[in-house]
C-alpha cells in the first residue's frame, strides 16, 4: 500500500483506487491476532472506538436487515448515527453509512489520507513478527470506527463481520449487544456446531450491557445467559420482554404489531415476510434498550409512536426480497444458508404469488449448498445455475450435478455466467405466462452481481434515447456508457 498513491485523482478515481487497494487483500486468517492488528491501528488514531457509543448486533441470519432498522428508528427519534454493515452491493462506502447514507466519497479520501499510514506501519510490523498484512475487513473496520468519532454521531450501529468474540468489530464496546436467530454456518469457522456458534456470537456481550435476543435454541439459550450473567449484563428475551403480536401483510411490506418492555407498537414495515416482521420486533427493543440508556428514562418513556412509524417506513433492507426488474418481476435475496432459504421459501408466496417461478442459483464453496438447493426447490420450478467471479464460487458443473438430484434433469440448466443466467431464466418466466417471475438466491454476490447486469441493461436503453434525439435534429449530450 503506498499512501500517495490517491494524490490528485478524482473522488470517484481516488475511490476506485482506495478499493483496490482494499480488497486486493485477503481475507481473515490469523484470527486470534487480527483483534490486536485491530487495537493497535485505532490507538495509533487515538482510540476512536472509545469515544462511541454502540448497539453491537450478530446472529447468523437477519443482522443486517435489523441493524438497518436500529439504525433507522434510531435516526427517527432525532439521533444522529453511523452504520457498520457488509457486504455491500454497489460500492464499499455502503458499508460506512451515516445518517442514512454512505460515507461521502470526499469524506472517503480524506479519512485515506490518515488511516493508510497507519495501515502501512501496523502492515510492517505485522510483517516483521512473521504474521500477514491487515484484512480487507480489519481496514473497513478501522475506517468505520474513525469516520463516527470523526462524525461525532451520537451512536454506532455495528453489525460483526462474522461471529462475535473474534470479530474484528469486537474491539468495540456495545452498550446494547443484539442476537438475531443463530443456526448453524460457515462449518471452517465455528467448531462445535450450534454450541460453537453460540459460544462464539455472544462474546460481543460486554461488561453491564443489555442483551435483546431472539427466540434461540436451547443449546444456544443457556449459552447466552452464562454469558450475560458473567458479564453482569440484563437479559431481554423474545417471548418474555418482547414478542411480534400479529402481521397483516400489505402490497408495500406487512403491518407489524409488536410488544416491547414500554410499549405496544403497530407500524408498516416495508420488508416482507414472518422472519421480517421479528427482526422489526428485535430493532424496536433494541433502540428501546439503547434510548433507555442515552436518555436515562424508564422503557415506557423511551419510544415516540410517531418516531417509530417513520424509522420503520424509511427502513430498507437492498438485496433481501428486493425487486430490481419487472415484465417479467425479478426478484433478489441473499438468502445463503439453509436458515435463511426456508425463511425465504416460507416469505415468496406470499408476497409475490408467482405462478410458477424460475430460479437463479449460484452457491460459494464454504456454505451448504445441498441445502440452500433442497430449500429453494420448495418455490422454484427450473432452476438455472450458474456461478458468480467470487474465488469462493462453487463451480459451475458441480452445482449443476448437486442440482439434477434436486430438481431431476429435465428442470435444470446451466449458464456460464450471471449475465447469461439471467437471460434464460428472463426468457423462460416471460414464456411461462404474466405471473410468472425470477428468483435470484443462494449467494449474496450474485445479489450484487444480478442487481449490477440489471443497471447495465437499464442503462444501454436508456442511452438510445439522446441518440434518438440527435437524429431528430435535436442537441445531443453524450451518451452513457453501458
Amino acid at each position: 500500500m503506498n499512501h500517495p498513491s490517491i494524490a490528485g485523482l478524482s473522488p470517484a478515481d481516488a475511490e476506485r483506487e482506495i478499493d483496490a487497494l482494499i480488497f486486493s487483500r485477503s481475507p481473515e486468517s490469523d484470527h486470534a491476532a487480527k483483534l490486536r492488528r485491530v487495537s493497535a491501528a485505532l490507538a495509533r488514531l487515538g482510540d476512536p472506538h472509545r469515544m462511541l457509543r454502540i448497539v453491537h448486533v450478530t446472529g447468523t441470519n437477519g443482522k443486517t436487515s435489523t441493524s438497518r432498522m436500529i439504525e433507522s428508528l434510531l435516526r427517527a427519534h432525532g439521533l444522529t448515527t453511523g452504520l457498520f454493515t457488509s457486504p455491500h452491493l454497489t460500492t464499499f462506502r455502503e458499508r460506512v453509512q451515516i445518517d442514512g447514507q454512505p460515507l461521502a466519497q470526499e469524506a472517503l479520501v480524506r479519512l485515506w489520507d490518515r488511516v493508510s499510514p497507519v495501515i502501512q506501519a501496523i502492515d510492517n510490523d505485522s510483517l516483521a513478527a512473521g504474521g500477514p498484512r491487515m484484512s480487507f475487513f480489519e481496514i473497513l473496520t478501522v475506517l468505520g470506527f474513525t469516520a463516527y468519532a470523526d462524525a461525532g454521531v451520537d451512536v454506532a450501529v455495528i453489525e460483526v463481520g462474522i461471529g462475535g468474540s473474534r470479530d474484528a468489530t469486537n474491539v468495540g464496546d456495545g452498550e446494547v449487544a443484539v442476537l438475531t436467530p443463530m443456526a448453524e454456518d460457515h462449518s471452517n469457522y465455528f467448531v462445535g456446531g450450534i454450541t460453537g456458534v453460540a459460544s462464539e456470537k455472544s462474546g460481543i456481550i460486554k461488561e453491564g450491557a443489555t442483551v435483546v435476543s431472539a427466540m434461540q435454541p436451547e443449546v444456544a439459550e443457556d449459552i447466552i445467559r452464562a454469558a450475560a450473567a458473567s458479564a453482569g449484563a440484563v437479559m431481554r428475551w423474545e417471548g418474555v420482554h418482547h414478542e411480534v403480536l400479529g402481521r397483516v401483510a400489505d402490497p408495500a411490506g406487512q403491518v407489524v404489531r409488536m410488544r416491547s418492555m414500554g410499549a405496544v407498537s403497530e407500524a408498516l414495515v416495508p420488508l416482507h415476510g414472518d422472519f421480517q416482521a421479528q427482526n422489526a420486533m428485535i430493532a424496536l427493543a433494541a433502540v428501546e434498550a439503547f434510548l433507555e440508556r442515552f436518555h436515562g428514562v424508564p422503557a415506557a418513556e423511551a419510544l415516540d409512536s410517531d418516531a417509530v412509524a417513520r424509522g420503520f417506513a424509511g427502513a430498507t433492507s437492498p438485496g433481501r426480497l428486493e425487486v430490481i426488474s419487472d415484465q417479467p418481476t425479478i426478484v433478489v435475496d441473499a438468502a445463503h444458508n439453509p436458515h435463511g432459504v426456508e425463511a425465504l421459501a416460507a416469505t415468496l408466496p406470499e408476497a409475490f404469488g408467482f405462478s410458477s417461478t424460475v430460479g437463479v442459483v449460484a452457491v460459494l464453496a464454504d456454505k451448504d449448498g445441498d441445502g440452500i438447493l433442497a430449500g429453494l426447490e420448495r418455490v422454484v420450478d427450473h432452476v438455472v445455475v450458474t456461478q458468480t467471479t467470487s474465488p469462493r464460487a462453487t463451480p459451475v458443473a458441480e452445482l449443476a450435478a448437486a442440482a439434477r438430484e434436486v430438481w431431476g434433469a429435465e428442470r435444470v440448466t446451466v449458464a456460464p455466467t450471471v449475465a447469461e443466467a439471467l437471460d434464460v431464466a428472463t426468457q423462460m418466466a416471460l414464456g411461462s405466462g404474466p405471473d410468472a417471475g425470477v428468483l435470484v438466491a443462494g449467494s449474496i454476490t450474485l445479489v450484487a452481481a444480478a442487481r449490477m447486469v440489471v443497471q447495465r441493461e437499464h442503462l444501454a436503453q436508456v442511452k438510445i434515447v439522446p441518440e434518438r434525439l440527435a437524429d431528430a435534429g435535436e442537441s445531443s449530450t453524450e451518451t452513457i456508457s453501458a
